[in-house]
């Protein structure tokens, strides 16, 4: 995030919960008609993440955006059961279908980029194509992460357990986007990530899992991978070790953007989004 983010990018939409079969209620907004696009939001946001997407794209598109179990504005069902990826990949799996919105076009960011990978690898009749935005997530397994990561990971989640908020979101995230980055931030992205906060050391400890190379190509669909261009390394490499495994995936960036390149950059990305959408096969 940064100063040029769209103060309305992140502003409040009608909200709407689908109770699943599992028993959680999911926030969702939707906007538009045509096709569906999904989006799924990465860590300390939830779907007003996405509004810079959901507003424009609707002339064309059926746009949803959700928030996660755990993920404002939770309620006690969304609060049930522990917070893991593979539970958040069941969840969005069991909205597409109550929704009867399969095949989607599914967009993911971040963390919500690795959730939204096992997605389309798990449940390929739900993905009609795939958008992964900064995809997190290691690409060797059990490789520890470098010891500075890790104590700066412990040290935001201990603010944060001990009340001071803002330090820890700025610890945080200022270390997966840019130095300085949190006290740019708009005030709609703070309320944000604060909201969000609780979620920052249970995702601590959920580590991700590993790609692969047999689960990227086991992804059926069209894929597109966006990096920013500023973003931290580990994203880009990201993108780039998974443009090799997956068939066919095209690869744009976003020049001059860092990791919130969908709010920060919302013309450019949308643009990139919706050609590539535009050309995927009915």
């Amino acid at each position: 995030m940064n100063a040029r983010t769209d103060q309305h990018a992140l502003s409040v939409p009608e909200i709407y919960f689908a109770t699943l079969p599992s028993g959680v209620r999911m926030p969702y907004v939707m906007r538009g008609a045509g096709e569906p696009l999904l989006f799924v939001h990465g860590s300390l946001c939830d779907y007003r993440y996405w509004n810079g997407q959901t507003t424009a794209l609707s002339k064309r598109f059926q746009c949803v955006s959700v928030s996660l179990s755990h993920y404002w504005p939770a309620d006690d069902l969304a609060l049930q059961g522990a917070f893991n990826w593979w539970t958040h990949v069941a969840e969005l799996a069991e909205f597409i279908t109550a929704m009867g919105l399969g095949p989607v076009h599914l967009v993911g960011h971040s963390r919500g980029g690795c959730v939204a990978f096992h997605l389309a690898r798990d449940y390929p009749h739900l993905v009609k194509s795939l958008t992964l935005a900064d995809p997190g997530g290691p690409l060797h397994a059990d490789a520890p992460l470098p010891p500075a990561t890790a104590a700066l990971r412990a040290r935001a989640a201990r603010l944060i357990e001990d009340g001071d908020v803002d330090a820890g979101l700025e610890l945080f995230v200022d270390s997966v986007s840019l130095p300085g980055i949190w006290r740019k931030s708009p005030a709609p992205f703070r309320t944000m990530a604060t909201d969000n906060a609780a979620t920052l050391p249970m995702q601590f400890r959920d580590p991700l899992p590993a790609y692969t190379r047999a689960a990227a190509e086991a992804i059926a669909c069209r894929t597109l991978l966006i990096a920013g261009e500023r973003s931290p390394r580990m994203y880009r490499d990201n993108v780039a070790q998974l443009a090799e495994w997956i068939g066919g995936a095209k690869v744009r960036t976003v020049a001059g953007a860092s990791h919130g390149m969908n709010v920060t950059h919302a013309a450019e990305f949308n643009r990139q989004l919706e050609a590539f959408v535009g050309t995927v096969p009915a």
